[in-house]
Formats: structure tokens, C-alpha cells, sequence
């Protein structure tokens, strides 16, 4: 799901989020973190998070040609603070979502179905089942995807599978083969957002170099091994009861009994 880009920042930059903004976002984040410590200590997390949706390059040789060589290629050029604290330039370039294989679980929120049914014709127009399951999986999480193949005349037949998926609203890709016709239809999902867990906390705290309370964490850890009393484990026959034995097995109470009759002194053991 987009999401504003004026409410990210470098501390909120996450691998999926950093789809919504672009290269002047980069630098307007850049420049108001710059005042703040965790940005130098942390600078190589942010970089990392950028260059999953960015390429990002910084200019070692700071001059004309070299310049302008990067701006033929479609970088801009941003003057940010480095890791010295000093100004350093940097060259950097959305990526762009043209072929399947540019998909991924963080930018497939981000694209629209129109968008997606593009980049799917791009796939030597092999339709759907072209497509490798890897990459269908990840197409299925941001996208409800229906197919349907008929001859090129029935295709769109009135109060048919295609009208009725138009008219709720689904994108359509119709890719040729022969006299037939596969329509894939694409319509995104709406966003759930995920029941937040302690562990996606301390993936937070460890992004913004919060980390200090390790020690409390380990002391917590240590409290609850602490709780299980070694004694609590050891083996008591005076517990054991019937439910002790109780199994998932159901057996007849017939089957079990062992008539008197058929135990003869003869037999062996």
C-alpha cells in the first residue's frame, strides 16, 4: 500500500516503504537526519535499505565528465553528508519494475495492476503459465489473479467471465495464442496489516541503534529459564497416575481380555 512519502523517515525506512518515495525524497530525508547521531552510526543500514529500491552510487571522481555521464544514464546528483561528516555526491536512480524478475515480496504493494499486467506482457507473451511459480507466488500476494483461455470470439461474450470481472473492477491482459485468447485478469488486495510481534519491536530498536537495553533483555531471558525449578522435572512414581498411560489409541476392552480358559500350564513363555 503507498504510503505517504512525507511521513518516512530514515528511521521509518523499511525495504517495502522505500517504494513510495523517490531520488528528492532520498535527499529531503538525507538532509533532515543529518543533525541527528544515529544517522552516522547507522549510515551503512540506510544505504543497504535505499539500494533495494534505488540504485546508489557515491562519486568517487567529482568532476564535469563524470557528471554528466551519470545524468545521460538518468541518475541525479545529490550532495549529502557521508560517514566523515562531510559533503559527499551521490548519483542515484529509482529502479525501475519493467520485467517479471523485478518483482519482489517489497514492491509488489507498490505497483498498480495495470502496471503489473505490463510488465507480465513483457514476458515474451507467454501468458500466465509462462510465468515461474516463484514468481506467481509473489505476484499473488498484492493481486487477485484470474485466467480464463476461449476462442477469440467468445472471449468477451455478454454477462460472461470477462465482463463481469471488468465490471468489479479487475484490469484484463488478453495475450494471443492462435485462434484463442488467455485473459488475465488482475485486481489488487486489500492491504491486512500484520499483527505486530515482539520481534518485529526489536528489528525497530535495532534499525535505529536503540539497542542500548540488551542487557535488560538478556536478564529477562535469564528470569524465565530461571522459573523452570530443575526439581519441577524430576521423575516421581507417586504422580503417575492412569492418564499418565492414556495413548491416542482406542481399542476394545474385549480385545484385551485374556480368557483363563486358553492359558494350559503346557503353554511356553
Amino acid at each position: 500500500m503507498k504510503q505517504d512519502s512525507k511521513t518516512i523517515t530514515l528511521k521509518t525506512l523499511t525495504k517495502s516503504n522505500v517504494w513510495d518515495i523517490q531520488e528528492n525524497d532520498v535527499k529531503r530525508l538525507w538532509e533532515a537526519a543529518e543533525k541527528d547521531a544515529d544517522l552516522r552510526s547507522n549510515l551503512r543500514h540506510y544505504i543497504d535499505i535505499i539500494k533495494s529500491a534505488f540504485d546508489l552510487e557515491e562519486i568517487k571522481v567529482d568532476k564535469p565528465e563524470v557528471i554528466k555521464k551519470y545524468e545521460a544514464r538518468g541518475f541525479q546528483i545529490l550532495v549529502m553528508k557521508g560517514e566523515e561528516n562531510a559533503k559527499n555526491k551521490w548519483a542515484i536512480k529509482k529502479r525501475p519494475i519493467q520485467r517479471v524478475t523485478d518483482l519482489t515480496y517489497e514492491n509488489i504493494r507498490h505497483i498498480s495492476a495495470s502496471k503489473l499486467l505490463e510488465v507480465i506482457d513483457r514476458n515474451f507473451g507467454g501468458g500466465w503459465e509462462s510465468l515461474s511459480q516463484s514468481i506467481q507466488d509473489i505476484i499473488q500476494t498484492g493481486f487477485d489473479i484470474s485466467t480464463t483461455t476461449l476462442p477469440k470470439d467468445r472471449l468477451q461474450k455478454p454477462g460472461g467471465m470477462y465482463e463481469k470481472k471488468v465490471a468489479d473492477g479487475f484490469e484484463v491482459l488478453e495475450v494471443a495464442k492462435g485462434t484463442w485468447v488467455e485473459a488475465i485478469f488482475a485486481k489488487a488486495k486489500p492491504e491486512v496489516e500484520k499483527p505486530r510481534s515482539r520481534f518485529d519491536s526489536l528489528e525497530e530498536l535495532d534499525a535505529k541503534g536503540d539497542r542500548e537495553d540488551d542487557d535488560d533483555e538478556d536478564v529477562e531471558i535469564r528470569d524465565r529459564e530461571d522459573d523452570f525449578d530443575d526439581d519441577d522435572d524430576a521423575f516421581d512414581e507417586d504422580k503417575l497416575t492412569e492418564e499418565s498411560y492414556r495413548t491416542t489409541f482406542e481399542t476394545d476392552p474385549e480385545d484385551l481380555t485374556l480368557e483363563a480358559a486358553d492359558v494350559t500350564d503346557d503353554d511356553d513363555y
